[in-house]
């Protein structure tokens, strides 16, 4: 006797259809992760022009229903992305979003609570370690159920530079940002390598971060941001395709490690703030925090970091 086979919904909700949440279902359909999505704005009309923009590309993609939708919509979804608020000005610092962003953000998470909803929520708005402690506060979900973007792009930007500095592959180059999504985020270069060698054997000392060159290429990293800002206004392709990474290690239960944004509780030496780590990202979101063997001056950066971060949030948010 045949059993009956009941497939995962695999649905994702995306609040906000902006230049980032128009991004990410986007590359969602491009990627064919998801059996379901839709869109939230307060702004009706505009997401409902976005899933029919999208929709009708659909000939050319893997099959998935999309549809603009309210927060009732949240009920059943396996995971709800978060992209709404507001955005990044030239000559703004990421840290300068708090005040109006924690009270919008508040709303959003209540609407998505009273509609039921029991999955994951992956927050991307800015700054990110902030409202991703918000929006643990706010929802009352587990810990490891809200999760922020965190340095995954930061990680992405500094393995591409990286990569064309060395003339190599850059899914071969492995190197992590840490700490806060801006300003005091810092490389770790005691575990940066390229196809398994440490990075000082390719440029022969192991005080890399004196290195002019290698200083230049962090800075670059970190201030990635503002620089497009000043170009076009806003930055969205990497971020949305860092977040659809995300995604992909959720609903896959991939166990993959990704630099996000998670709630340090004892790690490191440092409790109660949400700040970007290596972590082990599986169905039930953050299944583990890595920590790596830091050197003194990694450790004090981590901390410096983690610092700023609950001053500035500690201010917006009791």
């Amino acid at each position: 006797m045949k059993t009956q086979f009941t497939p995962k919904t695999r649905k994702v909700a995306v609040i906000g259809t902006g230049f980032v949440g128009s991004s990410y279902a986007f590359s969602m359909v491009n990627q064919g992760i998801a059996n379901e999505l839709v869109l939230i704005d307060m702004n009706k009309e505009k997401a409902e022009g976005e899933a029919r923009d999208i929709n009708h590309g659909m000939p050319f993609a893997t099959p998935m229903k999309i549809w603009a939708g309210d927060y009732k919509d949240c009920a059943d979804a396996d995971l709800v992305v978060i992209t709404a608020g507001a955005n990044q000005a030239p000559g703004e610092t990421r840290l300068d979003l708090v005040e109006k962003n924690v009270k919008i953000f508040e709303c959003i998470v209540k609407d998505i609570m009273n509609s039921g909803f029991d999955g994951i929520i992956l927050v991307a708005t800015n700054p990110v370690d902030i409202l991703a402690h918000v929006t643990q506060k706010v929802s009352g979900l587990p810990n490891e159920r809200v999760i922020g973007s965190g340095t995954i792009l930061d990680t992405a930007r500094f393995r591409y530079l990286l990569s064309d500095y060395f003339e190599v592959d850059s899914r071969n180059v492995h190197a992590y940002i840490m700490g806060e999504h801006g300003d005091t985020e810092f490389p770790v270069w005691s575990h940066a390598q390229i196809g398994g060698v440490k990075l000082e054997h390719f440029i022969n000392t192991a005080a890399i971060e004196k290195e002019p060159d290698m200083q230049h290429l962090f800075e670059q990293t970190r201030d990635a941001a503002y620089h497009i800002i000043n170009r076009k206004g806003a930055t969205y392709y990497g971020i949305a395709m860092g977040l659809v990474r995300i995604t992909k290690a959720i609903l896959d239960d991939e166990n993959s490690i990704l630099t996000v944004s998670a709630l340090l509780e004892g790690q490191y030496g440092i409790s109660d703030v949400y700040i970007g780590v290596p972590a082990i990202i599986n169905k039930n979101g953050v299944r583990q925090i890595i920590e790596l063997n830091l050197t003194p001056h990694e450790q004090q950066q981590l901390e410096h970091s983690a610092s700023i971060l609950k001053q500035t949030r500690d201010r917006a948010f009791v």
